[in-house]
């Protein structure tokens, strides 16, 4: 009876023991994963020295929505040190005070157009920052390929060589390497990381030399010579790209002289004939044949910008 009495008391204590442990080892836990989201949150809201963010409230709510997730994607390809907040805040002035400048040195009529426009003109802009930061990247590929094959045929990883790549580069190179090596580094596979980076530049010579780092590491095989050759035929397509660009600058000029000559017919009919244009576009009519007008600039630029874009 004894026996079983000291039994069950030890079986108690211990249980207790265990109970105190489990308590403990669960509030560490908290308490470490707390720390770590805190740690975490301050690096994503770090500022660079000498920068100071604007209109944080904003861009918390902001990011919330459909709209603040759209424009962060779009500002994380374009490269520019903005967050979706100050985008924001910046478009809407700038909105407004080209709303109040057409509406103060034209009519009226023509606030809410070149309101419009100017909402269609930030989209374009971030669209070229994009463009731009990806005839960037294109053109550094070359050297891209030619430091990766140098460094598997060191002996090193493709892992390790990315990494030392996006040191090597400058940006946008070396940011978006960078980025890559970093999913590496928390467990992302190859494939993964190479593709997302394809989604951010989307370009044909990026998507060769992805598909080739990713075929070798699946495979395995001559993976410095296939760099070897990618590399060759990099700066071959570098080339004869900016070839063409030389080639179609003057019909790419064209394309934006067509709507500046349009503004500037209406300032210089507006000039001439002051108060012309309040009187056209106070009838029905006169409306109907400025949205005509507009549109039919809107098409003229489209059509030669479609026309003289020639994919390499």
């Amino acid at each position: 009876m004894n026996n079983l009495v000291l039994l069950t008391l030890g079986a108690t204590l211990l249980g207790c023991l265990l109970v105190v442990l489990g308590v403990h080892a669960y509030t560490k836990g908290r308490a470490e994963r707390a720390a770590l989201i805190d740690r975490l949150s301050a690096a994503a809201t770090a500022e660079p020295p000498g920068r100071r963010r604007r209109f944080r409230g904003l861009d918390r709510r902001l990011r919330r929505t459909a709209l603040g997730r759209r424009i962060e994607r779009k500002l994380a390809t374009t490269g520019l040190d903005l967050t979706p907040g100050e985008f924001f805040v910046y478009v809407l002035a700038g909105v407004a005070g080209i709303w109040l400048l057409a509406a103060s040195l034209l009519a009226s009529f023509f606030g809410p157009v070149a309101g419009l426009i100017g909402l269609w003109a930030s989209n374009a802009f971030l669209n070229w920052q994009r463009a731009k930061r990806t005839e960037k990247f294109i053109n550094q590929l070359p050297e891209l390929s030619r430091i990766l094959a140098n460094a598997t045929q060191a002996g090193l990883a493709l892992r390790t060589a990315i990494g030392l790549a996006a040191e090597e580069l400058e940006a946008p190179a070396g940011e978006e390497l960078a980025r890559v090596s970093h999913s590496l580094a928390v467990g992302r596979s190859i494939d993964d990381a190479l593709a997302e980076l394809t989604e951010r530049l989307p370009s044909r010579e990026l998507v060769v030399l992805v598909s080739t780092l990713v075929l070798s590491n699946r495979a395995g095989g001559a993976i410095v010579g296939s760099l070897r050759n990618l590399t060759v035929t990099l700066e071959q397509r570098k080339e004869t790209r900016r070839e063409v660009k030389t080639q179609l600058s003057q019909v790419t000029v064209t394309a934006y002289a067509i709507p500046v000559i349009g503004v500037g017919s209406l300032l210089l009919v507006d000039a001439v004939l002051p108060g012309a244009l309040d009187r056209m576009t106070g009838a029905f009519i006169g409306q109907t044949a400025v949205i005509v007008a507009i549109g039919l600039y809107t098409l003229g630029f489209a059509l030669i910008r479609r026309l003289s874009k020639i994919d390499v």
